[in-house]
């Protein structure tokens, strides 16, 4: 398999292109992808600049997806990123996956008989010449870019290969790039919930404590103290409905697969854990739930199999047109290091629950058994 040489030195795509050229296209590209693009829109558009910026027919972008926490195809051009949607795999799935990043070159193999995954996508890449492109930046591996090769292309020179290596790269620092800004948002919103905690403690928490200070005294209040006492009350419910009512700065990210979906994705993700759909229909979750039901059930199904050493967990949906409820309830009961239960995940669920006007409870509802509750008022 033909290995890349990084020199520092410029580069021409088959066509001649100049590497201002390069990045021109992939600019102009990657500007086209704004808000109400597909999800996948801008690793699509990376696949594509790779396939017009070299002999590339079709490509598909695989890396490891933080939010589904597995490696997936996530952008494609020149094919259905549909054919890879349900595709399971890991480093070792594809052997020439691990070796291009472990070597950091671009390496070439002709079909994917040693690829582990069915049966149908592993005939559709027989006889085909995929040419595999390492995504590593700065001692990050991200993922790779499997390619296909036109037929009648000449074999890749070393500055066909070295190209190629660059946009490996440059895929690579977009992408983390792009999830730096993600860490930003993160970062902006934790500093939203500490200025709200500050905001109930400084006026909410005070004005309480100033009344238990009044009441504990054993002497009875005159009616003066008891309407001042009154007052602070009422003042201090209004400042915490107001301070509720504010954005909490925690929102799933938006999805476009179904619960369904989602489930039977993560029935694959834990082979070994038996998760029963017992009551009602994934149909019941409404659309502006979809993505606090997903986050919630990932969460869960994670914290059974990881802190709880679970067996199975019993998902049960209600949605009688008033309310919704997502029940999760599995054996065992997660320890964590805080000894308060419930892990940064679902406290976080916790704070997007009350912005949907709803309730998001978890504990031991009995010895050796874990639950976790969504109650959200639908008012349809």
């Amino acid at each position: 398999m033909p290995d890349t040489l990084p020199p520092a030195r410029a580069a021409t795509t088959d066509a001649g292109a100049s590497p201002i050229e390069v990045l021109e296209l992939m600019s102009d590209l990657l500007l086209g992808v704004g808000e109400g693009s597909p999800p996948d829109a801008f690793f699509s558009s990376l696949c594509e600049a790779i396939c017009r910026l070299t002999s590339m027919k079709r490509a598909v972008l695989v890396r490891y997806d933080p939010t589904r926490r597995r490696v997936r195809a996530v952008g494609a051009h020149g094919i259905e990123l549909e054919v890879f949607a349900d595709l399971f795999v890991t480093i070792d799935s594809v052997p020439v996956a691990r070796e291009a990043l472990a070597r950091d070159r671009i390496l070439e193999v002709d079909g994917a008989a040693d690829f582990k995954v069915p049966a149908a996508v592993r005939e559709l890449l027989e006889g085909v010449r995929i040419v595999c492109t390492p995504m590593a930046a700065a001692g990050r591996l991200v993922g790779v870019v499997l390619s296909e090769r036109l037929p009648d292309a000449p074999p890749m020179d070393e500055d066909g290969r070295h190209l190629l290596w660059t946009l490996g790269k440059a895929i690579a620092m977009a992408s983390v790039a792009r999830e730096v800004t993600a860490y930003d948002e993160q970062s902006r919103q934790l500093q939203q919930r500490i200025d709200l905690a500050r905001e109930i403690h400084e006026g909410v928490v005070q004005r309480l404590f100033g009344v238990s200070l009044a009441l504990s005294h054993d002497e009875l209040l005159d009616a003066d103290s008891q309407a001042r006492c009154a007052q602070e009350v009422q003042t201090a419910l209004t400042d915490l409905r107001t301070a509720l009512m504010s954005p909490l700065g925690h929102a799933s990210r938006p999805t476009t697969v179904t619960f369904a979906e989602e489930l039977e994705r993560v029935r694959a993700l834990y082979p070994e854990l038996e998760i029963l759909l017992e009551g009602g229909t994934a149909e019941e979750v409404p659309a502006s739930l979809e993505a606090l039901a997903q986050s919630i059930l990932v969460e869960a199904v994670r914290n059974a199999h990881k802190h709880a050493r679970a067996t199975f967990v019993k998902v049960t949906l209600r949605n009688d047109g008033a309310t919704f409820v997502l029940e999760l309830r599995n054996d065992g009961a997660p320890i964590h290091n805080d000894g308060q239960g419930g892990g940064v995940g679902l406290r976080l669920a916790t704070f997007e629950a009350l912005q949907h006007d709803g309730v998001l409870e978890y504990g031991e509802p009995e010895p050796g058994a874990w639950q976790v509750r969504l109650v959200v008022p639908t008012g349809q």
